[in-house]
């Protein structure tokens, strides 16, 4: 059966435009191919280590980590639902630069799959792509201005 994802960027030290997109996937995808679903809906390059975790936002205590790329190809994605009460689920991606994403389940049904499409499927995505490795133009003595750089 295939079900809907939201996918919303909710933190980075280089973004200030907000972006999400919907997937459909497998329910019985694994985090691991979960993790492949993101790269390309994102168009990052997989080039960093990452983690899923679930906690009730994205800075605060991890209850559920999981990094270990044996667990990753092991734990479905359905098997984390339902999340514990008041919990959400996020994707890490690169430690350093905090890339942080929510994951959430649509209650849109599952259905079939459609028979010539192939999955994960990217739906939909709404406002601007982040940009992985964006430049930033040096102010007149060479430096980056602390006031271009946002927090979420």
């Amino acid at each position: 059966m295939i079900i809907t994802l939201t996918i919303k960027l909710v933190g980075n030290i280089y973004t200030d435009s907000d972006w999400s997109c919907e997937l459909e996937v497998d329910e019985n995808i694994m985090l691991y191919e979960l993790h492949d679903a993101i790269q390309e809906a994102v168009d990052f390059d997989n080039d960093h280590l990452f983690s899923f975790f679930t906690a009730r936002n994205a800075h605060g205590s991890h209850h559920f980590m999981v990094d270990d790329e044996k667990d990753l190809e092991d734990i479905s994605l359905l098997s984390l639902f339902p999340l514990r009460k008041g919990y959400k689920l996020f994707y890490w991606f690169d430690f350093g630069d905090d890339w942080i994403f929510q994951v959430s389940k649509s209650r849109k049904k599952p259905r079939a799959s459609q028979p010539d499409r192939e999955y994960p499927f990217l739906v939909s995505e709404t406002g601007t792509k982040p940009e992985q490795y964006p430049s930033f133009e040096d102010d007149d003595n060479g430096s980056i201005n602390p006031d271009d750089i946002v927090f979420l």
